[in-house]
């Protein structure tokens, strides 16, 4: 059997483990996933029926994007938390999106196309372009109800998207993210994938699957990235890996190529929309600053790094929350 073949039925076998259809629930009452999880977070973070968001679904196209909202009428900002390739909407409400409501912002924790409650028609559809076009679109249709300036807040691979956004939409007043990732790097992209040292292997087959019928074969994606590293809580990540609507997800070959390959509207090097804050955990075994660095370093605007003591990637960590919590307070106050 020729290599070419035997790469094919690999995909095919995995595709028959990654197999999942879009999520029954409606409402995240309905889902046990992120109660557990918040059990491993401080008792001040956890939301429950006196502090939940509300729920609605916004239309896209041909989708409905699940939003978790908390609405403050007198805030002087909105912030939109956008999730990364391991998590949701709902738990960025539960790291950053209930405590800026407590603070007094009105949030908005979206879930994008594949994750989270959102429904689409197909998932093989589903490119990472959509997801910059579906938040700029979002950010949009809320600059339209009023004049208050819109922050984003991006974890992990939505630091990134909060940047690309940010770069086609003028309605961004500033941007907070966890981490930046230049994936245009070959660095970056073979430190994140699982198996870094098959990348001269890995990526190219993907580059080209993608341009297959193959490339709507799904993959978990607890097997193309370093998902073990999610959270440096043993008991949190079992939690998250087991929920198929965040860490145990799987998207297809064409969704990964087109995340690994994106180019953006132009060199970030001229982005000059909005000041940039990292808020980089300090412990964080996935993305490290030091793969944040050379996109920080190109920045002309007005940029900081503040670190997250003792946080892993998807922080649970009680210091490293509230520093998360007052250094985006900070930095919306001041760019207000």
């Amino acid at each position: 059997m020729s290599i070419k073949k035997i790469f094919l039925s690999f995909l095919v076998f995995l595709n028959t483990m990654a197999w999942a259809s879009a999520p029954k629930e409606k409402s995240y009452t309905e889902q046990e996933a992120w109660k557990k999880l918040q059990n491993r977070m401080p008792e001040s973070y956890r939301i429950h029926q006196d502090n939940a968001p509300q729920e609605f679904y916004w239309p896209w196209k041909d989708n409905q994007i699940h939003v978790d909202y908390y609405p403050r009428p007198n805030a002087p900002a909105k912030v939109i938390l956008l999730h990364g390739v391991g998590t949701n909407g709902r738990q960025m409400s539960l790291v950053l999106g209930h405590p800026l409501a407590e603070a007094g912002y009105e949030t908005m924790s979206l879930d994008l196309l594949g994750y989270g409650l959102s429904k689409y028609p197909s998932k093989g559809k589903i490119r990472y372009d959509d997801w910059v076009q579906l938040v700029s679109d979002f950010v949009d249709a809320e600059a339209k109800k009023d004049n208050r300036p819109i922050f984003l807040y991006g974890l992990s691979a939505g630091g990134m998207l909060s940047l690309h956004v940010a770069m086609q939409n003028k309605n961004i007043k500033g941007v907070i993210g966890m981490t930046f990732l230049d994936q245009q790097r070959l660095e970056v992209k073979k430190e994140t994938m699982r198996f870094s040292p098959l990348s001269p292997i890995t990526l190219p087959s993907m580059k080209i699957s993608a341009m297959t019928p193959f490339g709507n074969i799904r993959l978990p994606m607890s097997l193309v990235s370093k998902m073990y590293a999610l959270t440096n809580d043993p008991d949190a990540l079992k939690i998250m890996l087991s929920d198929n609507t965040s860490a145990g997800n799987s998207m297809s070959i064409k969704f990964l190529n087109s995340y690994m390959n994106y180019k953006p509207k132009y060199d970030l090097s001229n982005f000059t929309q909005c000041p940039v804050l990292l808020t980089q955990p300090a412990e964080d075994h996935w993305t490290p600053l030091e793969l944040s660095k050379p996109l920080m370093n190109r920045l002309s605007v007005p940029h900081q790094v503040v670190m997250l003591p003792k946080g892993g990637h998807f922080p649970v960590e009680a210091e490293a929350l509230e520093q998360l919590k007052k250094s985006s307070i900070e930095f919306i106050q001041h760019n207000l």
